[in-house]
């Protein structure tokens, strides 16, 4: 019989404390200098239960990055696939921006794995993204695939601030709906 989980017990105060460690640990070191030790020394959680929870320092900040973006970045469902797409885009874009953007840019191009499904944290957006491209044709509107999203808005948000350090802002954002928007169906 596998244990009950409180979603507000020990479990949760731990994942809270490990995750802000690695977000202060991220504001004051380099990503690559960073290791298990220090995570667990400034959250004061043991490391074996970091490994036995996490397995690696990747899957842990792939965790910390999918809570980040499921909190703070839900995708939209605004009524209509246009005001979805932008919606997403401009807070894409937003996100990428943000002090927390070379954490999810990084996180991006290591695309380590998640520890609990065992899934890329970007699939578990995909699946999301998905459902919002269901959720137009369902209402009768003509939704691009998965690909061309990721394609035509997504990976040049990403492109820019990882190539250029330089990410884009609202309105350009709006600019890579309105191209794929108008990509033939």
């Amino acid at each position: 019989m596998e244990p009950v989980r409180r979603p507000g017990g020990r479990s949760a105060r731990v994942r809270t404390a490990v995750h802000e460690a690695v977000l202060d640990l991220l504001g004051m070191e380099d990503w690559d200098s960073l290791s298990i030790a220090q995570v667990a020394e400034r959250s004061g959680v043991h490391q074996a239960t970091l490994y036995r929870r996490w397995g690696t320092l990747g899957a842990l900040i792939d965790d910390v990055v999918t809570e980040r973006l499921s909190q703070g970045s839900p995708v939209p469902d605004t009524g209509t696939l246009r005001g979805d797409l932008e919606a997403y885009a401009v807070q894409v874009a937003a996100d990428v921006a943000g002090p927390l953007g070379p954490l999810y840019v990084r996180a991006a191009q290591v695309g380590t794995r998640v520890h609990d499904d065992d899934q890329l944290y970007m699939m578990d957006r995909a699946v999301q993204l998905q459902g919002m491209l269901e959720r137009a044709a369902a209402r009768g509107e003509s939704p691009p695939t998965l690909l061309e999203l990721m394609e035509v808005v997504i990976a040049p948000l990403y492109y820019h601030a990882i190539f250029f350090n330089r990410p884009v802002g609202a309105d350009h954002a709006r600019t890579l709906v309105d191209r794929l928007l108008s990509l033939p169906q």
